[in-house]
């Protein structure tokens, strides 16, 4: 390769400074290495970088492009090697963390900012999963940790849990609804006779779940928990939908909650990460939440 980065840095001094002369004193060399470096550069790529016919050299526009454009690869370098000290020193290049869609990713930002604070280095990747989805994004690979999983883990361990809550479901319907008009608690007779909205099992392997159905109801399927409300909302099924998740809808008059005969109990939310990690970023989310205030406020 003919492009090094010091020719770069030497054209990003020039540019800045204002000179060749002022560009050596910036890089601590002399003048003469400089404008050597310049030559050399423009003999290796065949173009002519400065234009030296007038009082004060200036950039052609090719010079213009390669510093621009130079400057990306030094930005790019220079994150390349502060990067690689920062994980010699512990930290995970990445971190994959499947999020069950019951938690609005918004609850997160905060506990992602305050990591992003830290300057560690490691880049983030947040997916929304649902029901067997996060165990299987653990189990796969795809996730690291693992926040909101339900239910019982899959077989062949591999994996260390440890409790995040319990999240209440309420039975919501829209205000016009035909259930909305019948005495309460209401039998699973009658909620069979209308149509459920579920969200899909995100899981690529593992089984798929499903959630407060009745056998044989009809079931409309939607892909998340925030466009199961919606289709509550607008009047196409009925079902469960998380408390803290159904209360603003609740209190707009948009849903109203009925009581059941048979309600389901309160789910029991995990966390879940691979045994096998042992990266600091992980290490950081875990002691984050081992803090009641900061579970409760995801759940909330």
């Amino acid at each position: 390769m003919r492009l090094s980065l010091d020719a770069l840095t030497v054209l990003d001094a020039i540019e800045r400074a204002g000179s060749f002369a002022a560009a050596a004193e910036e890089l601590h060399r002399v003048p003469s290495a400089i404008t050597y470096s310049v030559q050399k550069l423009e003999e290796d790529l065949g173009i002519l970088i400065f234009d030296r016919s007038g009082h004060r050299a200036q950039l052609t526009e090719a010079g213009r492009e390669l510093l621009r454009e130079g400057r990306r690869l030094l930005f790019a370098a220079s994150e390349l090697e502060a990067r690689a000290k920062r994980v010699a020193t512990g930290f995970e290049v990445e971190l994959h963390i499947a999020l069950e869609d019951v938690i609005p990713v918004e609850r997160l930002y905060p506990l992602l900012s305050e990591f992003y604070s830290s300057q560690c280095g490691t880049r983030l990747r947040v997916m929304s999963e649902v029901l067997s989805g996060t165990w299987d994004a653990l189990v796969s690979g795809r996730a690291d940790l693992v926040i909101g999983a339900s239910g019982h883990g899959p077989s062949g361990g591999g994996y260390t849990t440890r409790a995040l809550g319990s999240l209440a479901f309420v039975f919501a319907i829209a205000p016009n609804h035909p259930l909305a008009a019948l005495p309460e608690p209401l039998t699973p007779e009658q909620i069979m006779q209308y149509r459920a909205v579920a969200a899909a099992d995100s899981s690529r392997s593992l089984p798929p779940r499903t959630s407060g159905l009745i056998s044989g109801q009809d079931v409309f399927t939607v892909s998340t928990m925030h466009a199961k409300i919606a289709a509550h909302v607008a009047g196409l099924g009925v079902g469960y939908i998380p408390a803290h998740l159904a209360a603003a809808e609740i209190a707009a008059g948009r849903l109203v909650e009925r009581r059941v005969v048979e309600a389901p109990p309160d789910a029991q939310l995990l966390i879940a990460w691979r045994t096998t990690h042992k990266g600091r970023a992980l290490q950081w989310f875990l002691e984050k939440l081992e803090n009641p205030a900061i579970c409760t406020s995801l759940l909330a």
